[in-house]
């Protein structure tokens, strides 16, 4: 690929989802393009990117975007982070919504292991109190990602990294070389197709907000945009999750206080915000 063909492609990923492609890492690219052109009938990556620049067909841009889209992830991932909100988040929000549904939104949720990780961990914590309720929500820009999430199926792969024994023998079934959720987890779970940058206001308001590994794939100069989108979908004393080596700045840092556990940050009020403003 030409440098010309990076730059399209880098200039089309941050227009529709504010993804950050690298120029200089070609064979990165080519290594997700390549199973698309040949999905979509292409000879070579160079035919597909001379389609997207001659045709600029919506549906083959957004196929190209979500390509490129990072979709690494495993169960469990950062284990002291799922022990925190099992332990202690979980708990404090059964208290404070009583007979209402705990919500919990896995924003870029790829296929699915963390959103079905904490709907296990939800079941184990022992100080939720009797009776509480969760509604969990999985949404990426993939389709494929999604279908996948949707199934249930996880290689021995996908399986070994992360998932403790103890979840594997309650939660799944051996199917041939796949592993199968079992239906009461899978069923637990909505799932969604959203942009992140896009009008999020009909989602309503969650107590949890999972956006874990995303604002290192993402342009930094929309970074705070981001942030406040996912703070305007929090309740009051709702708690974002992102990853252990993220930082808010400017004015995202106010909106919410750090808690103990890296990653995890408490939804502060409109007046304790503008207090830390």
């Amino acid at each position: 690929m030409t440098s010309e063909d990076m730059d399209l492609l880098a200039a089309v990923c941050r227009a529709r989802a504010g993804l950050k492609v690298d120029v200089d890492k070609t064979y990165v690219v080519e290594s997700r393009l390549s199973p698309l052109a040949r999905r979509e009938g292409f000879d070579s990556i160079e035919a597909l990117i001379a389609s997207l620049r001659a045709k600029r067909e919506e549906r083959l841009i957004w196929a190209v975007v979500e390509a490129l889209t990072f979709n690494e992830t495993s169960f469990f991932r950062d284990r002291d982070v799922f022990a925190h909100l099992r332990d202690t988040v979980l708990p404090t929000l059964s208290k404070a919504r009583r007979d209402q549904p705990i919500r919990i939104w896995s924003a870029a949720c790829s296929t699915g292991q963390e959103v079905y990780s904490l709907a296990m961990a939800s079941g184990d914590s022992r100080d939720v109190e009797p009776g509480a309720k969760f509604e969990f929500f999985g949404s990426d820009l993939s389709e494929r990602c999604l279908e996948k999430a949707q199934s249930g199926l996880y290689t021995q792969f996908e399986i070994q990294r992360g998932l403790p024994i103890r979840q594997l023998v309650k939660h799944f079934a051996n199917q041939d070389d796949t592993w199968e959720i079992s239906p009461r987890i899978r069923q637990l779970v909505r799932w969604k197709r959203i942009n992140l940058l896009s009008d999020l206001s009909s989602l309503g308001k969650f107590d949890v907000i999972l956006l874990r590994h995303v604002l290192d794939g993402m342009e930094p100069r929309l970074h705070g945009r981001l942030i406040e989108n996912m703070a305007a979908r929090l309740a009051d004393d709702g708690v974002l999750v992102l990853s252990p080596g993220d930082q808010l700045t400017g004015g995202a840092a106010t909106l919410f206080e750090a808690s103990d556990t890296a990653g995890v940050f408490i939804r502060r009020s409109a007046d304790q915000a503008e207090a830390a403003a």
